[in-house]
């Protein structure tokens, strides 16, 4: 990898990793000065969505072969966070103050986020304005989605054991050398 790109990477990386920090500090602010759970969404929630809709980049990266994730998972990983914030937590006033938006900004517990979520959807017809054209509820799809979540999780995370093998194999091979 060129110098360059390995510039920019640290670069992109350290900006995402002080936006984090950023946002863990004003959701523990928040709940440090309220002892409540409540704000998170508030506190850190518009830095949290910009994070988060920057890190496509993340996929663009393993498609030009800038770094080996391939496009497919980062994509995955991506789409779920972007989807849960964008259309879920930041259009639903009424989740924004749950104790799981503060679970998740810390954990990214996303199911149980989206679980509570439904009967707003259901209540509200979320985004049958824009889906109307199609034959497509929006409430089906969260609830499929839901569904589908702890197979797609765990690809994620066995994806993750698979990566964290490959690599602290080749730096016990390079030791024992």
């Amino acid at each position: 990898m060129s110098q360059l790109s390995n510039l920019y990477l640290f670069a992109y990386n350290s900006l995402q990793a002080f936006g984090w920090v950023i946002s863990l500090f004003r959701v523990l602010s928040s709940f440090a000065s309220t002892k409540s759970f409540q704000g998170a969404y508030a506190s850190a929630g518009d830095l949290i969505c910009l994070l988060q809709t920057v890190s496509f980049l993340e996929v663009l990266h393993g498609a030009i072969g800038l770094v080996p994730s391939g496009v497919l998972l980062p994509l995955m990983q991506w789409g779920g966070r972007t989807h849960f914030l964008l259309a879920i937590v930041s259009q639903i006033v009424e989740v924004q103050d749950l104790p799981s938006v503060f679970i998740t900004f810390l954990a990214w517990s996303l199911v149980w986020l989206m679980y509570d979520a439904l009967p707003f959807i259901k209540k509200n017809n979320l985004y049958a304005d824009f889906f109307s054209s199609f034959h497509f509820s929006y409430y089906s799809f969260v609830k499929v989605l839901l569904v589908c979540y702890p197979f797609l999780w765990l690809k994620l995370y066995l994806h993750l054991f698979k990566q964290r093998r490959s690599k602290l194999g080749k730096l016990h091979r390079k030791k024992k050398n």
